[in-house]
C-alpha cells in the first residue's frame, strides 16, 4: 500500500521517548524515495496520455497518486525536522560534545547541521556579556545554591576553578563545587549531585 513506509517512520520517532534519539532510518527513507519517483513516473505517463488521447478516466488515479507523493513529502519532512529538534535539544542536554552512543545514531548531515549550530551558538554566547560571554546553556534551571556537593563517577583527571584551584577528580571522590562549573559535567555523566 501507498505511504506505508512514511508513516512508519512517523511510527518510529513516536515510538521513542523526547530525549531519544533513534538511528537515522537511511533503507525507509531510500524506498520512500524509491516510491516517489515510481508514483511521479507514473503521473507523469497519465498525465500524457490524458492530455494526448483525452482519457478522463486517468484524472482519479493521477489525483491519488499526487495525495500519496504529498503525504511521502510530508511524512519526510517531519521525520527530518523532528530529528532536528532532537539533536538541537541534545546539544543543550549534554554540552558541545555528544555521547557516542547518540553520535551512532546520527548520519553525517546531522552530524555537520549539529556542528554548524554549535558554532552558531557558540558565536552568539560569546558576543553577549562582556569580553568573556555568557554561557547560556548553565543554569537551565534557576540554581538554590551556588555551590553544590558532587561525587566523581569516574576518572576525569585535574579540574580547575575560578580561584585557581585545581581538583583532582578521581572516580568515587566527594567535593564541595561552584554549581555553574559542574554543571557541564554532571550532563556528561563524569560527576553527579549528592542530594542530602
Amino acid at each position: 500500500m501507498f505511504c506505508e513506509k512514511a508513516v512508519e517512520l512517523i511510527r518510529e520517532l513516536h515510538r521513542m521517548g523526547d530525549g531519544q534519539l533513534p538511528a537515522f532510518n537511511e533503507d525507509s527513507i531510500r524506498q520512500v524515495l524509491e516510491e516517489m519517483k515510481v508514483l511521479y513516473e507514473q503521473n507523469q505517463s497519465d498525465v500524457n496520455e490524458a492530455k494526448t488521447e483525452g482519457k478522463s478516466e486517468l484524472i482519479p488515479s493521477i489525483k491519488f497518486r499526487h495525495c500519496c507523493l504529498l503525504r511521502n513529502q510530508r511524512c519526510i519532512s517531519a521525520y527530518l525536522y523532528d530529528r532536528l529538534l532532537r539533536i538541537r535539544a541534545l546539544r543543550w542536554e549534554y554540552g558541545s560534545v555528544l555521547p557516542t552512543a547518540i553520535r551512532f545514531h546520527m548520519c553525517a548531515e546531522e552530524m555537520e547541521w549539529f556542528n554548524q549550530y554549535k558554532k552558531s551558538l557558540a558565536t552568539y554566547m560569546r558576543s553577549i556579556g562582556g569580553e568573556e560571554g555568557l554561557d547560556i546553556t548553565q543554569d537551565m534551571k534557576p540554581p538554590k545554591s551556588l555551590y553544590i556537593e558532587v561525587r566523581c563517577l569516574k576518572d576525569h583527571g585535574e579540574f580547575e576553578i575560578d580561584d585557581g584551584t585545581v581538583i583532582l577528580l578521581k572516580k568515587n571522590s566527594q567535593h564541595f563545587l561552584p554549581r555553574w562549573k559542574c554543571e557541564q559535567l554532571i550532563r556528561q555523566g563524569v560527576l553527579e549531585h549528592v542530594i542530602s
